[in-house]
């Protein structure tokens, strides 16, 4: 189980991604462009670095939904490793089985 505090850490930077996603959207549109002058691109790299941190989804971590641990996430189910096989073997989750060949 992952602390309290990391989980709602990240719940907060989903939030604040969500919030500023349009804007820096924006942003790195102008920065991109070929025909932006230089001056617009100098100005559009200072507003986007204005923007706070958090804002970026690179600082966001995919964790489990049960716990929140941080390691070994399964994108498909949304849990780790551990809770996935623990549910798969309970039968909690549908469609899944163990393979035998």
């Amino acid at each position: 189980m992952a602390k309290k505090s990391k989980i709602a850490k990240n719940e907060q930077r989903k939030v604040v991604v969500a919030r500023w996603a349009a804007r820096r959207s924006e942003l790195k549109e102008i920065i991109r462009r070929p025909s932006t002058s230089d001056s617009e691109r100098a100005d559009a790299q200072a507003a986007l670095q204005r923007l706070p941190r958090d804002a970026s989804p690179v600082r966001l971590r995919n964790r489990d939904a049960a716990d929140g641990r941080p390691r070994g996430h399964l994108r498909k189910f949304g849990l780790s490793r551990v809770k996935m096989r623990e549910m798969a073997h309970r039968g909690e989750l549908p469609g899944v089985h163990k393979s035998s060949w």
